[in-house]
């Protein structure tokens, strides 16, 4: 199943609208990059820890 993260669901100063989704791994990289260079966090592994204990199942697309 697909993950996302939604930066709309985190505490931030600059009202974020990003949410990414895919594979678990695809996304916790990506969140960790994004986090860094936009929010700027430090791109660590306890960073991307964090982003993975909250990942969302992304809901099915219906055609």
């Amino acid at each position: 199943m697909r993950k996302v993260v939604d930066c709309r669901e985190m505490p931030s100063e600059s009202n974020c609208t990003l949410a990414i989704s895919g594979e678990e791994d695809e996304v916790v990289r990506a969140a960790g990059e994004h986090a860094a260079s936009v929010h700027g966090h430090e791109n660590t592994p306890e960073l991307r820890e964090q982003i993975r204990t909250t990942l969302k199942d992304e809901a099915p697309q219906h055609a």
